[in-house]
């Protein structure tokens, strides 16, 4: 499979990343169970990759209890292709928004009507857009208002150049649409390099909290593209630091009960 999104990308570009290796990052952190996100392989290999990934979910000895798989709300013929790609394990969705198509792409009648179908199939949709998209983030969960849309990254705010503006207030509008929850995810990325720090992303991750409250926000490794600043292990030390004062059940509500509540993942 080929990845066009990782060209200029070292770290990541022609690299494997295999479940032993993850099952080795992992070791010690505290991390159990894991939902698969799809990593938008060119096309046509989306159905390969879904594949592949459902025999993982099949492996008793997998952590995996969820996928959320690669799909294309702007084709026709979309509710046909997500029937015949079923699987016990399959809790959401997810297309690429914010880089390589179209910034009108989500706003066609046909993406927002295929969308609208995931409702009566109780899937998510994972919404993944620039901060400058964030209106457009918007549109579509006025347009979706049935369906369960996470929106990953926090947003993906420009952290390395500490631009919070408009992005606070764009977050604040997402966070009044009930549907749309949060995935605190993938924000050291985001950051300058040499400067993935807990001081460089806790603004941004404690008002992505504060506006869509603890029974919205959900907890993401973001592995392996959180490799181009930082290490798995290091995200999830500061995760833990970030929220080191709440209580135990806000706690657990971001890094375990949300993901089986929001997905519909079961242990």
């Amino acid at each position: 499979w080929t990845y066009s999104w990782t060209q200029d990308l070292p770290e990541l570009e022609g690299k494997a990343f295999t479940p032993e290796d993850y099952a080795k990052l992992t070791e010690g952190t505290g991390i159990e169970h894991s939902i698969f996100m799809e990593t938008t392989p060119d096309y046509p290999y989306g159905i390969d990759e879904t594949k592949t990934v459902y025999e993982m979910c099949d492996d008793d000895a997998s952590p995996m209890i969820g996928a959320i798989v690669n799909c294309q709300p702007e084709k026709e013929g979309f509710e046909a292709i997500i029937d015949e790609y079923d699987h016990p394990k399959r809790v959401g969705l997810r297309r690429i928004l914010h880089a390589g198509v179209s910034d009108d792409m989500s706003r066609s009648d046909l993406f927002r009507a295929n969308i609208r179908s995931l409702a009566s199939r109780n899937l998510t949709f994972d919404m993944c857009f620039f901060a400058r998209q964030l209106p457009i983030a918007l549109e579509l969960a006025r347009a979706c208002p049935s369906v369960r849309l996470v929106l990953d990254h926090c947003g993906v705010p420009d952290i390395a150049n500490n631009a919070l503006d408009p992005w606070r207030d764009d977050i604040r509008k997402l966070a009044d649409c009930e549907n749309v929850y949060c995935k605190i995810s993938g924000v050291l990325s985001y950051c300058a390099p040499g400067n993935a720090t807990k001081e460089a992303v806790q603004p941004y991750v404690e008002h992505s909290i504060e506006c869509f409250g603890w029974n919205r926000v959900v907890w993401g490794g973001d592995w392996p593209v959180c490799t181009l600043r930082s290490t798995l292990p290091d995200w999830v030390a500061i995760s833990r630091q970030l929220v080191s004062k709440e209580n135990e059940q806000n706690q657990r509500k971001l890094f375990h009960d949300n993901a089986l509540e929001i997905y519909g993942a079961k242990i």
